[in-house]
């Protein structure tokens, strides 16, 4: 295989962006944190609140796991969101509710490094065809890029 051919497959499999943040083809935005799932989850919690996002909810998938005793390294979900910039969105289409509230998920993989993800909006857009709802889904990037980079900052 021709090393021009190879490129173009890892390309268009990972994006590499601006500090250590990952784009997967499925459309989770990827980084690194330094903490602990629980500082990262509390480092979270705070800047929701300091940026005035409602917290709808938190899933502990590890206490779940244990509950019906399974073993899940540690796995955090977080819902938030804002309707204003919500309802602008399923007012496009209505089917961008399912991805609504916007959700950040905490984990630690499996050598043991710490990360926080989230929905990519443009993986919403493309999902739902958002179509008129470019400066929404433009602002919800910056915002949530702004949250991803205050949570997991050293």
């Amino acid at each position: 295989m021709n090393r021009a051919l190879i490129l173009a497959a890892l390309g268009t499999s990972l994006i590499v962006l601006p500090a250590g943040k990952l784009q997967a083809e499925n459309g989770i935005i990827q980084l690194k944190s330094p903490y602990s799932v629980e500082e990262t989850a509390t480092r979270l919690k705070t800047v929701l609140e300091q940026r005035g996002l409602m917290l709808v909810g938190t899933v502990d998938h590890t206490a779940a796991a244990a509950a019906i005793g399974q073993q899940l390294r540690p796995t955090r979900l977080f819902i938030f969101g804002n309707p204003r910039a919500g309802t602008p969105l399923m007012q496009c289409n209505q089917t961008a509710a399912i991805d609504l509230p916007m959700k950040a998920l905490i984990w630690t993989d499996e050598v043991g490094q710490v990360w926080l993800g989230y929905n990519d909006p443009s993986y919403l857009q493309a999902r739902h065809g958002l179509a008129g709802c470019e400066t929404v889904l433009q602002g919800m990037a910056q915002a949530l890029a702004a949250i991803a980079q205050a949570v997991t900052k050293p």
